[in-house]
Formats: C-alpha cells, sequence, structure tokens
C-alpha cells in the first residue's frame, strides 16, 4: 500500500506507432462554409495534424509532466479488488496546511491541476495554505482501468477516500468539476461525518425542478418561461440559455457515450485522429475563448492515447452512472459547500437549484469569464475562491 514515486515513460515503439497511424489518416471532405455548425472543422483537425506528425514533440511534454510530483498507489476496493491509481501529492511547507482532494472528469486528466498546485501550496499569511492530492480516476491517464461492470459512484468515491486516508489524511476538503463533481458529492455523502470537511465545485448542474419535490422552484421556472418577468438575476438566465445551447448542439456525446461506449471505442482507441476530434470539440466549446496552443491540445490527448488502459476505458463511467441511477444523488447534509460560477461552463442551474444539492452552501462567486475547465482555464480565480 505504500506511495510509489512515478515518472510516464511512453515506449519508442508506441511513439513509432503513432507515427505510422498519422501518417495513414483519410480526413473527410467538408461542407462550403460550414465553420462549426457541423462540429469541428477541417481545416483545424488538418492543421493539429500535420503538427502532430511532423513537428510534436511527445519527449518534451513528457519530460515537462514529469516534473510533476506523480505517484502510484495500490487501492483495494470492496468487490473489484486492487487497483494501482495515479495522482499528483504535493505537500504544503505548512505542516498545518489543509489537505485537498482535487479530481477531474471527462476529457481532462490530471493535468487539470498542474496550474492549481503551485497555487495552492502557497505560503500566504492571510490565506491558508493546502496539501494537495489530484487523483487521476480509474481508467483515465495512467491509473489502472476497471474490469469488471458496476463501478459506480460509490467506488470512485471509496477510491478517493481511501487514497486520501493512505497518505495520512484522515480530514480534507474536495475541489471538483464535471466526473469530479458526482464523485466528490458522494465522498461528502459518504464520508461527510467523519472526513469530507467541505467540497467545492465549479461544475453548476442541478436536476430541473419537479413540481413534486420543489413546488415553489418549479413554479419560478414556470414564470421564467412564460411571463415577461423572470425571477432569475441577469447572470442567471444567461446560464439558462448557455444550458439550453448545450442541450441542444452539445450533449450528443453523453447520449453517445452512456450508451454505447465500447462501439465508439473502438473508433477513439483505433485512430489518433479520431480521438483528436472528439476531444478537440470539448476543449473549444467548453471553454470561454481559451486560447489553446497546438501543442497543449496535442498533449491533452497524447494522455488519453497513451494511457495505461486506453481511451475506450474513460467512456465507462457514463454509462455505468446511467445504470446505476447515480444521478438522483441524495442531498448533502453536514458537509458545507462552495460553489463557482463561470458563464461558459457547459450547464450552468440558477442558484437555487444548486442549493438543493446539500443543506448548507457556506460561499458563491459568479465570475466574469471562464468555461468548464475552471483549473486550468482560471487557475487563480478558483483558487482564490478555495482560500
Amino acid at each position: 500500500m505504500s506511495e510509489r514515486p512515478f515518472k510516464i515513460s511512453v515506449a519508442d515503439s508506441e511513439l513509432d506507432f503513432l507515427r505510422a497511424k498519422l501518417e495513414v489518416t483519410r480526413l473527410p471532405d467538408e461542407l462550403d462554409e460550414a465553420g462549426w455548425a457541423y462540429g469541428v472543422p477541417l481545416a483545424d483537425v488538418h492543421r493539429l495534424l500535420e503538427r502532430w506528425r511532423r513537428g510534436y514533440d511527445w519527449r518534451k511534454y513528457e519530460a515537462e509532466l514529469n516534473e510533476l510530483p506523480q505517484f502510484t498507489r495500490d487501492i483495494e476496493v470492496d468487490g473489484f479488488g486492487t487497483l494501482s491509481v495515479h495522482c499528483l501529492h504535493q505537500r504544503s511547507d505548512v505542516n498545518t496546511a489543509v489537505p485537498l482532494f482535487f479530481c477531474h472528469g471527462w476529457p481532462g486528466s490530471f493535468i487539470e491541476a498542474r496550474k492549481i498546485l503551485p497555487l495552492l501550496n502557497e505560503v500566504l499569511p492571510e490565506h491558508p495554505s493546502f496539501h494537495v492530492v489530484a487523483l487521476g480516476l480509474p481508467g483515465y491517464g495512467f491509473s489502472q482501468g476497471v474490469k469488471h461492470k458496476g463501478f459506480t459512484m460509490a467506488q470512485y468515491a471509496e477510491v478517493g477516500h481511501k487514497l486520501m486516508l493512505a497518505l495520512g489524511y484522515k480530514e480534507y476538503v474536495t475541489q471538483a468539476g464535471d466526473w469530479g463533481h458526482f464523485v466528490t458529492r458522494k465522498m461528502a455523502s459518504m464520508y461527510g461525518k467523519n472526513h469530507d470537511k467541505a467540497w467545492h465545485t465549479n461544475f453548476t448542474i442541478s436536476d430541473i425542478p419537479k413540481l413534486q419535490m420543489n413546488p415553489i422552484l418549479f413554479a419560478e421556472l414556470l414564470l421564467h418561461a412564460f411571463m415577461p418577468f423572470s425571477p432569475y438575476s441577469p447572470s442567471e438566465r444567461k446560464g439558462l440559455e448557455r444550458s439550453k445551447w448545450f442541450m441542444d448542439n452539445g450533449a450528443g456525446y453523453y447520449l453517445e457515450q452512456s450508451t454505447q461506449p465500447q462501439t465508439l471505442g473502438y473508433g477513439l482507441t483505433d485512430s489518433p485522429i479520431g480521438l483528436l476530434a472528439w476531444i478537440y470539440d470539448r476543449l473549444v466549446t467548453w471553454t470561454d475563448k481559451y486560447p489553446w496552443d497546438d501543442d497543449e491540445v496535442l498533449t491533452w490527448v497524447s494522455i488519453y492515447w497513451f494511457s495505461r488502459a486506453g481511451p475506450a476505458s474513460s467512456l465507462r463511467i457514463y454509462y455505468e452512472f446511467e445504470k446505476a441511477g447515480d444521478r438522483e444523488l441524495p442531498k448533502v447534509t453536514g458537509v458545507p459547500m462552495g460553489v463557482s460560477y463561470f458563464p461558459a461552463e457547459a450547464c450552468i442551474a440558477p442558484r437555487s437549484w444548486m442549493r438543493t444539492l446539500v443543506g448548507d452552501v457556506v460561499y458563491e462567486s459568479q465570475h466574469e469569464s471562464g468555461g468548464h475547465f475552471a483549473a486550468y482555464e482560471k487557475p487563480e480565480e478558483l483558487v482564490c475562491d478555495l482560500r
């Protein structure tokens, strides 16, 4: 159960195989003036393809990633045996710093914590410092994949909790977005009484109010939809517009990954350009005009291509989530929550909806810019909220 230092070391044969695959890539045609309306533009993919096979240097970025404090550790999961999980672990110079568990989602990885790690470790007289643990979810990056059906939010939460205990953190707080939101919400529900002391999320998602469960919130929604005035603030109205746009134009990936992950997995595992386009679409449309550098995009995608379990493994969480009914998680009580709202998040629920998730919302912030990958897009703002 000891923590083992880890360095990424992709075999030369894997690099040669990737180059060979890129050399025989066949791209589709494109409608005139299609832009982004039909998906990722051909010009973008062609440019990224040329960079990936002619100029991109994985070894350079592998070395940069290896400057991060990476470890692996075996975690025993009830009913699923032992999994070797990959994580970043950086202690603050302050012994009494707050232990913080960070969890990514799809299509992210441990790289999402790269920018916030040094900020959270900073020693400042007016703010807390943090010991940071950033888990690579099982099946992502360099964590071992799951081999059996039924690995749900309870199991992901168990992995996160046991990792924190194994590292000596009996009490901790959490921060997360995307799948990490659901993992840390489950951790708060399962372990909040004695261990999980607070949780913070930048994934502002909540179920639509139902008449029988939240009649007041349901009535507010009807007023917003059918009356000339709205009970929601301007930022909340914009959030609902953003959510509608996403459901109308950007949610198809979720239906495929939550119903037929294996079928999609063949294409993402065999075609590096298929994987690139699938992830690049989300990197662009889920961020707030973030200035992605081509090498930056290719590093995100390469982590999936070279991942320990392969790209298909990262999709199965969607299927298990839906089959287990994990969307209907119970209301969290006894663990205070903080929420950061970023205007280009995929879904943005009104504040009153978010408060139905917990019994104690203690912090809310509204940002003028930023999107889904808050820790990567807006690291200073997110860390300020955490402090």
